[in-house]
């Protein structure tokens, strides 16, 4: 095992996963903190890397593309500070960094992992639900609806809309951007039918964001969000099974052979722990439950 830990937070890996953990030092990001402890397995890194500075030095993680849905959905915007991938190091400990980046190299390279993209998230996103409040609105997620309700600032024709309710099957693509020297930021949903190339700030699907404390909050409901959208680098369905719910489609593919009990049961305990983490709506439960119970 192999573990460095600074003010910045700790990394801890074991040979199978990297664990980290954000410090609790008044320098660390509010995004950070809020999104807590993450779990990265092996198979998700494409690198890690130490770079020397004079006084300090910084470990990078690169994930492979798609592997994870907050860099998805906040396509490299994300500030070295707000980065949950990034370490500061002291110069004291630079050995310390260097003795973690060989043993993850190590495994990375005897385990073979490829650093092609993914076809499938290979970390969860952000728990839900989660609400967060910047700019001239607040979003929040639930797993099944998005929520955008506005504030005082909200500019008098999107707040005319009123509060809007997005389901998640009407949901096309979800985006964060960061506010850049005088361009504002925003967290966008592209909505099924409903195209629209406002600017966010007259945009009823699009919380404008100015670049203060809590916007990077925003990318953690973008996050969620994608997550639970089908995966942007997976392969085309069959045509038959086009109308098929993704989740559904993914639960039922391949299914067990007819005769194998057990194996049904554990489908059915899978489906069971889909639709209580949120990622199976009710109807999609009921559907994918249905047709294991039809093959028992």
């Amino acid at each position: 095992m192999a573990e460095i830990i600074q003010r910045d937070g700790t990394w801890t890996f074991d040979g199978e996963v990297l664990r980290l953990v954000p410090g609790h030092d008044k320098s660390v990001s509010l995004l950070r903190k809020t999104l807590g402890e993450l779990t990265v397995p092996l198979e998700a890194l494409a690198g890690i890397a130490f770079e020397q500075g004079k006084k300090a030095g910084r470990l990078r993680l690169c994930l492979r593309n798609g592997a994870d849905p907050l860099l998805q959905a906040t396509g490299g915007q994300l500030t070295d500070a707000s980065d949950p991938y990034q370490l500061a190091v002291e110069p004291n400990r630079h050995g310390v960094a260097e003795y973690l980046v060989d043993e993850v190299r190590n495994a990375h390279l005897l385990e073979q992992v490829p650093t092609a993209p993914c076809e499938s998230y290979l970390l969860p996103g952000p728990p839900v639900p989660l609400s967060v409040s910047a700019g001239d609105g607040t979003a929040s997620f639930d797993g099944e609806h998005v929520r955008l309700e506005w504030n005082w600032k909200t500019e008098e024709a999107k707040a005319a809309v009123g509060t809007r309710s997005l389901a998640l099957p009407d949901i096309v693509a979800v985006e964060w951007q960061a506010a850049v020297g005088l361009e504002n930021g925003c967290l966008r949903f592209t909505v099924r039918n409903a195209p629209t190339k406002a600017p966010p700030k007259y945009d009823p699907n699009a919380i404008e964001l100015w670049g203060f404390k809590k916007d990077p909050l925003m990318a953690l409901v973008a996050a969620a969000v994608q997550a639970r959208l089908p995966h942007p680098l997976a392969p085309a369905p069959p045509a038959a099974a086009q109308d098929t719910p993704p989740a559904v489609a993914k639960t039922l593919a391949p299914a067990p052979p007819a005769d194998d009990h057990d194996a049904l049961l554990r489908r059915l305990r899978e489906l069971g722990e889909l639709h209580r983490s949120g990622i199976l709506t009710d109807e999609e439960f009921t559907t994918a439950k249905q047709a294991v119970l039809r093959r028992m």
